[in-house]
């Protein structure tokens, strides 16, 4: 990968237009987000930023809900929202770190000396700590230069890249980390039991209406009586690579990217020698299977693992392999190399060729176990499609997006949040004209339902549980990415985010939109993107940067403004909009030229 280029002088749009009804929308947006953001704030942490509840251990409730409390608002501000927003986010960051460092379980043994352990999760799994890393691996976005954030980046990588001693997450000789359970205190080497899960006893009924449906404590136990086979290395550990990618890409230290690279290069040929399917447990041998009886598709959260769930009184499929696609996807960040890619195009179709006649239906399998593939569904496995056509804008990869699969488990956002994927590409085709200024209302209605259940809430701290508020979360962004960055919204396991483009004010040196400014990016192609720019302000002109990728990973080649073409050699270059002007930009570039970074398109 080369350099980045240097910074190309400003192209001037001075051709009036009147503001479109989707620009003063996004506007709206971003303003409206912010005062609901306050407002939550205000309701449910204090002046120190500790969320005002029941502080838990466990998979039900615990420390990554607390801060699951402010998912998106780095990203929020990174999109141009009000500083602010990301001095909340901070101050509920830094609080509860405090707040989990200092609670304490009585009977769980893990969490005895803290719930937090050198800012960091003591000992859990990447569900968890996917969850609750969510928000701080963006916060780069907006804040790389912050000391306490890059002191934690590279402690927080240096717990799996294995050169931190009192946390012996990963084993280099055969490349694995070696539990499900691992953290700042190292991984588990034991069967975990239903308390290392559910955490401390705690009364329910009359207090606290848990999100998993549990009705009392033995329920909870009963939830995770079969979670017990977490030694040995799994799929969702690929979540820990974003913590290296993190480092990388503040540091630009090289050790950083060999061992992400080295630890999914290794399930990458687990999964070739599998017969192309990712297996669910490799042992501390090395070797696929050792930790659960030889059997590829063993362990907790496992291809096999269907259980009990007290909450519906059903037997629940729980397969967390899909959550790998974070490891790869940061590969090819790292790359760009399809091989990354390819590895769940195989899966795939593997899976899919597994289909069968079932009452006159082709039917296709979700879970493998004794009896091989089970838990058949009347539409292909689609997991991770959407990421796969838009990594590769392969119109073959296209076609596996038509019946999306939505997984109803883990935990997905509320309703209100998720947006139909197929929608937006449609638009991006040249159909569905009207989907941007729906998407945009449909936000803008999301923060109005919830700022509605948040003057509902009759909850107080004493009977409040930390993911009764995650639940309450007003944020709302994922049309604004789509729209603006032409990007995936990353969700909620702490993967990077994957853009054409992003924009910074050269006036204020932040990240996010200049103020009256809006974009909207109608077209993506594999080599460029096209989007329109529009100064909202009548009275000021606004000067934005744009740069190539969210992490300046791409690379400009040209620009086409008003049939005229300026040849570009960059990541980044700015633009000057004159007040009230608009204009629309057929941008072309290589992508993943360059090798990602959080610097700043100024301080490269």
């Amino acid at each position: 990968m080369r350099a980045p280029a240097a910074q190309q002088p400003a192209l001037v749009v001075d051709t009036p237009c009147p503001p479109p009804a989707w620009a003063l929308l996004e506007r709206e947006l971003l303003r409206a987000n912010a005062v609901a953001c306050r407002q939550f704030f205000d309701r449910y942490f204090d002046e120190r930023g500790y969320l005002q509840c029941v502080e838990r251990w466990g998979a039900d409730d615990g420390p990554d809900d607390a801060i699951e409390c402010v998912d998106d608002w780095p990203l929020l501000h990174a999109l141009g929202a009000p500083d602010e927003v990301l001095t909340l986010y901070k101050r509920a960051w830094e609080g509860h770190l405090r707040q989990y460092t200092q609670a304490r379980t009585t009977e769980v043994p893990l969490a005895r000396g803290g719930m937090y352990y050198r800012e960091f999760p003591v000992m859990f799994d990447w569900v968890h700590n996917g969850e609750g890393l969510t928000p701080f691996n963006l916060q780069g976005l907006s804040d790389p230069s912050d000391a306490k954030f890059q002191q934690r980046v590279r402690r927080f990588a240096g717990f799996y890249i294995g050169e931190d001693a009192t946390a012996p997450n990963y084993d280099s000789q055969h490349k694995i980390i070696r539990s499900l359970f691992n953290g700042s205190r190292g991984p588990l080497l034991r069967k975990a039991t239903a308390l290392d899960w559910a955490g401390d006893p705690i009364e329910i009924a009359g207090r606290f209406h848990p999100q998993h449906g549990e009705r009392s404590y033995a329920e909870m136990l009963e939830h995770f009586k079969d979670y017990t086979d977490v030694v040995g290395d799994h799929p969702l550990n690929l979540l820990a690579t974003s913590l290296a990618l993190n480092a990388f890409m503040l540091s630009g230290e090289v050790k950083y990217r060999r061992w992400l690279l080295e630890y999914v290069d290794a399930w990458r040929q687990r999964a070739a020698s599998n017969g192309d399917v990712i297996p669910s447990n490799v042992g501390l041998d090395g070797k696929i299977g050792s930790a659960a009886g030889g059997k590829w598709y063993g362990g907790a959260y496992g291809w096999g693992f269907t259980v009990f769930d007290p909450g519906s009184r059903k037997m629940v499929d729980r397969n967390t392999h899909r959550m790998a696609l974070t490891g790869f996807g940061n590969a090819l960040l790292l790359t760009g190399d399809q091989r990354y890619v390819d590895v769940w195009r195989r899966q795939t179709d593997a899976i899919n060729a597994q289909a069968r006649q079932i009452d006159g239906r082709t039917q296709y399998p979700t879970m493998y176990g004794d009896q091989g593939w089970y838990s058949f569904q009347p539409h292909p496995y689609a997991i991770g499609s959407l990421e796969i056509y838009y990594w590769s804008m392969d119109r073959a990869d296209r076609v596996r997006i038509a019946s999306p699969q939505s997984p109803a488990w883990p935990r997905t956002r509320p309703r209100w949040q998720r947006k139909p994927q197929n929608d937006w590409l449609a638009f991006l085709d040249g159909q569905k004209p009207d989907y941007p200024e729906a998407a945009l209302r449909a936000d803008l209605d999301a923060i109005r339902q919830q700022a509605a259940r948040i003057a509902a809430d009759q909850t107080t701290p004493d009977t409040r549980l930390a993911d009764d508020p995650m639940n309450l979360n007003p944020a709302s962004v994922t049309a604004l990415v789509q729209l603006m960055l032409g990007g995936l919204y990353p969700g909620n396991q702490g993967s990077p985010l994957h853009c054409r483009l992003r924009y910074f004010d050269s006036q204020k040196r932040r990240a996010g939109m200049p103020e009256d400014v809006a974009a909207l990016v109608t077209q993506l192609t594999a080599d460029s993107v096209t989007v329109e720019l529009v100064n909202v302000g009548p009275v000021e002109a606004r000067t934005l940067l744009i740069q190539a990728g969210g992490y300046g990973e791409h690379q400009f080649t040209s620009a086409t403004l008003a049939n005229r073409t300026i040849p570009l050699a960059a990541n980044a270059f700015s633009v000057r909009l004159a007040p009230g002007c608009g204009a629309k930009l057929v941008i072309h570039m290589r992508r993943y030229a360059n090798a990602p970074t959080l610097l700043f398109p100024w301080e490269k």
